[in-house]
């Protein structure tokens, strides 16, 4: 598996431990901050800092190396200085499993554009074809509309509620769980 791929529009990186990187990634964390952490757990102390962000380079990189995760940073093609999303396919389980779970986010300002389908949809290919997964999970909060769309579009099928799944602002939420078989 390679760590830069592209679609028609978007190029898909696995970003190496950088201070550039790491600036891009704080940069697009603090302009969506208020949409993402309706629907995540609380961040760490430190979150919102560039020393924090190169540590999960470094982290998510080696887990990658290990074929434990896989963050593909987003940015468009004709602009790759500016990341406009992520996709991360975690928890990968081998052999018995075969398994990951999936997340993504996108820049608010690029909604509604097909980008994270597009993202997505290649993602998803190489994790089933190439990586050889049979199975993708993904959890998500029942208010969040677009993700469960965009999860049915990528013909991920509803397969149940996890009760007080995740602790979400302060509070335990149930998550829908959808699931994409190979």
């Amino acid at each position: 598996m390679k760590f830069e791929y592209e679609t028609k529009r978007l190029g898909l990186t696995l970003l190496k431990p950088s201070a550039r990187s790491a600036r891009q990634i704080l940069e697009f964390y603090n302009k969506n901050r208020a949409v993402f952490e309706r629907y995540e757990a609380t961040r760490p102390a430190g979150f919102y800092t560039e020393g924090y962000q190169k540590e999960m380079l470094e982290f998510e990189y080696n887990q990658a190396i290990r074929r434990k995760s896989l963050r593909f940073w987003v940015y468009l093609k004709h602009d790759p200085s500016r990341i406009i999303g992520t996709i991360c396919f975690y928890n990968i389980i081998r052999p018995v499993f075969n398994s990951c779970e999936t997340g993504y986010k996108f820049d608010q300002r690029y909604w509604n554009r097909g980008y994270a389908r597009e993202a997505m949809a290649l993602g998803i290919a190489l994790m089933l074809e190439d990586a050889g997964l049979h199975r993708i999970q993904a959890y998500v909060m029942e208010e969040n509309a677009a993700s469960i769309r965009l999860l049915e579009s990528l013909h991920f099928q509803y397969e149940g509620t996890c009760r007080q799944y995740a602790r979400i602002r302060g509070r335990w939420e149930d998550h829908l769980l959808f699931a994409r078989i190979r």
